[in-house]
């Protein structure tokens, strides 16, 4: 572990998250941890940058006395603005959740709390993504923000290969009825969408994405698998999304050759 580490919180449900007082505390066990979340709810928003308008990034008094940052970006936003300046120290880590709904599967392309985790890699920062499956109001996320924290302490001991981070869920199940822990690969998600056609007072058509929620393939060895048998699924993921099988076909269809 580094001297005097320093975990940049954030996420995409925003700063008034009832996860945040919980696992910001339980952070501060592993090192200093300071909040930089947007000021609004960001979901499924994916990997927006502000580069056309002004962003604002407020100080603010924590519950615990500590100062947090909320910004009128995105997830992304926050993060790039932590390591741009705005912040006078670098941090070690970057900790995106934990989100409220499920980050499986396809998902990573839609998510806003995927996307701050890209962006502290981008940045060349080791991050982790938290999400936990159909969350309840009721929860207080004591037992998920212990373990968010071992992870966190042990990344920041182990540190993660360059371009890499890892994406966690956490399953449906109450705390004490979690059987364990199990590295996956991600699964497949299931999209169950439609289109929900309806008329403005004008007589103009308008629209809404709606239908049934998503499911996913609970193939054995996935992210949609542990978190269907109780498990918290760890999965690491590579920015590098180049579908390598690929390029020998490609050369094979003499796709050089087309110009």
């Amino acid at each position: 572990m580094t001297d005097n580490p320093l975990i940049l919180l954030t996420n995409d449900d925003g700063i008034d998250s009832p996860v945040m007082p919980v696992l910001k505390k339980t952070l501060n066990s592993v090192a200093e941890t300071i909040i930089f979340a947007p000021d609004h709810n960001w979901s499924a928003s994916g990997h927006p940058k502000t580069l056309h308008k002004m962003l604002r990034s407020d100080a603010i008094e924590w519950e615990d006395g500590s100062i947090a940052y909320k910004s009128s970006g995105a997830p992304p936003d926050c993060v790039a603005l932590a390591m741009l300046g705005v912040l006078e120290k670098r941090p070690s880590l970057v900790v995106s959740g934990i989100n409220l709904g499920a980050n499986m599967g396809y998902d990573l392309f839609y998510s806003g709390t995927v996307a701050a985790a890209v962006e502290a890699v981008i940045d060349g920062l080791p991050a982790i993504a938290f999400s936990r499956v159909h969350p309840v109001a009721s929860e207080d996320y004591t037992g998920q923000a212990a373990f968010a924290a071992r992870l966190s302490a042990l990344v920041l001991k182990k540190r993660l290969p360059a371009g890499t981070f890892l994406n966690v869920n956490f399953p449906a199940c109450d705390w004490t009825d979690v059987a364990g822990v199990t590295v996956t690969r991600l699964g497949q998600r299931i999209y169950l969408d439609e289109l929900v056609r309806r008329k403005d007072p004008r007589g103009r058509d308008y629209f809404w994405i709606g239908g049934q929620p998503p499911t996913g393939v609970p193939e054995h060895g996935t992210d949609f698998w542990a978190t269907e048998n109780n498990l918290i699924s760890v999965t690491p993921i590579s920015l590098d999304i180049t579908a390598h099988r690929m390029i020998d076909e490609l050369k094979r269809w003499q796709v050089e050759t087309l110009l």
